[in-house]
C-alpha cells in the first residue's frame, strides 16, 4: 500500500524485524528432525551463521574456530589483520582509549597501508589451521588486490560496501569494478552486497554473484542511517531481495542464497530473517561478545575509520561466554544471545519446518507489540527481554 507523505510524493511502508512475528502452523516436529544447513558455492555449512568481516569480530583464530563449529567467519581484507604484523597490540590500543579519542585514533590506525604479503599470510594461516578462508573487501580493494586474490588459496570472497551496484559511474580515467569480470576471474564464489532492493539483487545475480548480502545500516555499531539517511528496514529488504532470488532461480535454475546482514542480535532475530526469505545471516555484535573475539569486549563499525566521513562507532558489548557457547550452547543467558543454533532449531521444530526452505515459507504477521506485550516486570527489572 502506498502512502502519500506530501503532494505528488507517495511512499511504501517498510518493516523491520522487530515489527513482525512468526506464526505456528498445524504441524510441529521433533527437534532432531530439523536441518538448518545451507550451501554457498561449493561450501556447505551446518549452521546458517556468518561472522561479520569486522576487526572486532574475526581474526585468524576465530575464523578457524567458526569453521570447526560448522559456521563461517569472514576476515576483513582491509582491516588491522592485513595492515599490522602484530594486530593484538593495535587492538589493545583501540579498547583502551576514551570516547573522545576513539575516532581520531581509528583514523590514524587505519591510515597504515594494507600489505599484500599480510593478505596472503592471513589466508595461509587460516588454511593451515584447517579453516575456511573467506575474505571481505570493498570494490576499491577488489580492484587493487585482484591479482593477489587470484594467486591465493582463498575459498570465498565477499565484495562488500555500504551499497554495491552493477552500475557505478566513475570519474574519467579512474578504474571502476566490473563485478561480472571479478566473478569470472577469481575462480571462487563471490558474495556481493550490500543491497536492499529487488532490482539491484536481480542485477547482481545476473552479473554472476554466488550470494547476496542484504541490509544497509541496521548493524549495532553502524551509523550510516543517521549519517546518510539511507536504508530499508530488514524484514522488507530481505523479503524483496528473496523474491528476486526466487524469480531468478525459476528463470535460470541457479540458486543464489540471500544473507541477511545487520540488526541481528538474538536467536529470534535470526529465525525471523530466515522466515522473510534469508538462507543465512551475517552477525557482528553477538560474536564480538565471545571471550575469544579480537575486540576485547568492544565492537566497531567497518566505516568508523573513514578519514572523511566516519559512519560507525565503538560500542561496549562485554564478554558473555565462549564462542561455542554463543553459537551452540549450552546457554547461560535467557535473552536469546546464547545457543543461537539451538534457538534456530527449536523455532523450526515449533513451526514445523524441516529445513531452511520450509522455514522461508512460514506465516508472518505484523506485530509491533511482540517484544513488549506482557513484559512489564522484565522491563522494570531489566531481566530477560527487558534488558
Amino acid at each position: 500500500m502506498n502512502i502519500e507523505i506530501g503532494l505528488n510524493k507517495k511512499v511504501r511502508r517498510a518493516y523491520g524485524i522487530d515489527e513482525i512475528a512468526l506464526v505456528p502452523g498445524t504441524r510441529t516436529l521433533d527437534y532432531d528432525l530439523t536441518n538448518p544447513s545451507w550451501s554457498i558455492g561449493n561450501v556447505k555449512r551446518e549452521i546458517p551463521i556468518i561472522a561479520s568481516a569486522m576487526d572486532s569480530v574475526v581474526d585468524v583464530d576465530t575464523a578457524v574456530e567458526l569453521s570447526e563449529l560448522g559456521a563461517l567467519g569472514v576476515l576483513n581484507m582491509e582491516g588491522i589483520q592485513t595492515r599490522y604484523e602484530n594486530p593484538k597490540e593495535i587492538l589493545s590500543q583501540i579498547s583502551s582509549v576514551g570516547k573522545s579519542e576513539f575516532v581520531p585514533l581509528m583514523q590514524k590506525i587505519y591510515s597504515e597501508p594494507i600489505k599484500e604479503d599480510l593478505i596472503i599470510k592471513r589466508i595461509n594461516e587460516i588454511k593451515e589451521k584447517g579453516g575456511i578462508a573467506a575474505l571481505s573487501g570493498t570494490p576499491q580493494a577488489a580492484i587493487k588486490f585482484k591479482e593477489t586474490l587470484v594467486k591465493s588459496k582463498i575459498d570465498l570472497f565477499f565484495l562488500q560496501g555500504t551499497v554495491v551496484s552493477t552500475e557505478h559511474l566513475g570519474m574519467d580515467g579512474k578504474e571502476t569494478l566490473n563485478i561480472k569480470s571479478l566473478c569470472q576471474s577469481l575462480k571462487v564464489p563471490v558474495i556481493a552486497g550490500n543491497c536492499v532492493t529487488y532490482e539491484v539483487a536481480d542485477l547482481l545475480m545476473k552479473a554472476g554473484v554466488a550470494g547476496l548480502m542484504v541490509g544497509i545500516g541496521p548493524g549495532a555499531a553502524c551509523t550510516s542511517r543517521g549519517v546518510l539517511g539511507i536504508g530499508i528496514p530488514q524484514a522488507t529488504a530481505i523479503s524483496d531481495c528473496s523474491s528476486a532470488r526466487d524469480n531468478y532461480f525459476e528463470e535460470t535454475g541457479r540458486y543464489v542464497p540471500v544473507i541477511a546482514d545487520g540488526g541481528i542480535i538474538t536467536g529470534g532475530d535470526i529465525c525471523k530473517c530466515l522466515a522473510c526469505g534469508a538462507d543465512a545471516v551475517m552477525i557482528g555484535s553477538p560474536i564480538a561478545k565471545s571471550s575469544s573475539a579480537p575486540g576485547n569486549g568492544f565492537h566497531w563499525g567497518m566505516a568508523t575509520p573513514s578519514p572523511i566521513l566516519p559512519r560507525g562507532t565503538r560500542i561496549e558489548v562485554g564478554s558473555t561466554g565462549s564462542l561455542e557457547r554463543i553459537i551452540k550452547g549450552p546457554a547461560l543467558l535467557d535473552d536469546g544471545t546464547h545457543n543461537l543454533l539451538g534457538a534456530i532449531r527449536t523455532s523450526m521444530s515449533t513451526l514445523g519446518a524441516k529445513d531452511i526452505k520450509e522455514m522461508q515459507n512460514v506465516e508472518i504477521v505484523i506485530a509491533p507489540s511482540l517484544l513488549t506485550e506482557g513484559k512489564v516486570y522484565q522491563k522494570a527489572q531489566q531481566l530477560g527481554m527487558g534488558k
